[in-house]
């Protein structure tokens, strides 16, 4: 397996929704940078740690930590209107 998919992986950052963890996750795929999507959805309690705590958590290597949070950044930052 290629070394840079052998690293640990650490909390990168929360999520806020379902929307916005597919977006980031799309981009990261497009980039080739290693990543995992975790949701705090529980349906035991029915979604109230998601409530308490964010959508969920965008992990990855400590190598690529600045990039997936200037990724995030910009995905946060832009407005994906449609209208120019």
């Amino acid at each position: 397996m290629d070394k840079k998919y052998e690293q640990e992986f650490v909390n990168i950052a929360i999520l806020d929704n379902i929307v916005e963890a597919q977006l980031v996750d799309s981009i990261l795929n497009e980039h080739d940078i290693p990543h995992r999507i975790r949701s705090f959805h529980d349906t035991a309690y029915d979604g109230l740690f998601q409530f308490q705590m964010g959508w969920g958590a965008l992990l990855g290597p400590v190598s690529s930590k600045a990039e997936i949070l200037e990724i995030l950044h910009d995905v946060r930052s832009k407005n994906f209107d449609s209208q120019e």
